[in-house]
């Protein structure tokens, strides 16, 4: 039997993403990373494999390749455009074994189901129940999911089901767009949640804040947060730059709480800190340092933070202890993602 890897590099993905007739895709997930979701699957010949998300199509093929002739791939997106082009590609290519249908991958594809697998190239709010319910006993799931109600702060998860209840077997650092309700043409530049204030000129910046619900219906603490970065009083460079971000993203959900913040400014430039309603210190993905002023206590308490992460060891995924948490929200009843520190 063929091996993983050679399954998987059988699968051209130029083909799929650099395509003559439809045109290069600009938007799309590092073809490294979907193949490393793609293993951590764990697709066995004959499976029956739900994919939310069909992008391009190439994370489709893989899974096909996975499941081999005797299995079936359902793949499903908001997109007709995505799905009818990854139709066409897959037909073109003599891959039968795949139909991408238009739907909205939140509540699963129910017509098709059970599924021994299921593969998410989206974040959702949170792990939705109807994936677990359409999971057949023993199955497993690869889905990034939220570890904080803010953007781009995410675990991409192994999960598996013990006694009818999902379980983490493992995370790791990673991550995918937002999922949306509609088609949209950059969920990256702009995310589709928890983005508390934004302004357009002279150049889109925005900022997400952990402390949302304490602030006014007007977002003033957001509004005054933003502004005092993107017009800082303080510069500095972190002396221990290179940063790894993924690391200190996921560390400071645990050691930042309700404070902790995220901000994209001005050319793109992302941040992680600590703001209120009236001082703001962020330090961005460079290093850089930008505070409200030298003596800000929002600056004193980010460098408190760093100082913890140095302290842990700049921890990799492995270190963090991951659970889910029940969640009957009602527009999206399912289980949170939660990590803590590890208890040893």
């Amino acid at each position: 039997m063929a091996s993983a890897d050679s399954l998987l590099g059988g699968v051209p993905e130029r083909y799929y993403v650099h395509n003559k007739d439809r045109g290069e895709t600009l938007h799309r997930s590092a073809p490294e990373a979907i193949q490393r979701d793609v293993i951590a699957l764990e697709v066995s010949e004959g499976d029956h494999v739900l994919e939310i998300g069909t992008g391009t199509g190439y994370s489709g093929a893989l899974l096909a390749a996975r499941a081999g002739t005797s299995g079936r791939v359902t793949s499903v997106d908001i997109s007709d455009h995505l799905v009818t082009w990854a139709n066409r590609l897959h037909h073109q290519r003599g891959v039968t074994t795949i139909t991408c249908h238009v739907a909205d991958g939140m509540i699963g594809y129910r017509p098709h189901a059970p599924y021994q697998r299921i593969a998410a190239w989206c974040t959702p709010p949170r792990l939705p129940i109807t994936w677990v319910d359409q999971l057949a006993p023993n199955g497993r799931i690869v889905a990034c999911l939220p570890i904080a109600t803010q953007p781009s702060t995410t675990l991409v998860t192994t999960i598996t089901l013990t006694t009818g209840q999902p379980r983490v077997e493992t995370v790791t650092f990673g991550g995918y767009a937002q999922s949306t309700a509609t088609a949209v043409e950059d969920a990256l530049t702009i995310p589709a949640r928890w983005v508390d204030y934004r302004v357009d000129q002279p150049h889109l910046a925005w900022i997400s804040i952990g402390w949302r619900d304490d602030d006014d219906p007007q977002h003033t603490g957001a509004r005054t947060a933003l502004n005092l970065l993107l017009d800082p009083d303080h510069t500095e460079t972190y002396h221990r730059a290179p940063l790894d971000w993924l690391s200190w993203t996921a560390y400071t959900v645990i050691v930042g709480g309700p404070q902790r913040s995220l901000t994209a400014l001005g050319d793109g430039r992302r941040g992680i800190g600590h703001t209120t309603a009236t001082s703001a210190a962020v330090i961005l993905t460079d290093g850089t340092i930008l505070a409200d002023s030298a003596d800000s206590p929002s600056l004193t308490t980010l460098r408190t933070w760093l100082q913890r992460w140095e302290q842990a060891g700049r921890p990799d995924a492995t270190w963090f202890d991951a659970s889910l948490l029940p969640n009957d929200e009602s527009d999206l009843p399912g289980w949170d993602l939660r990590i803590t520190a590890p208890r040893r």
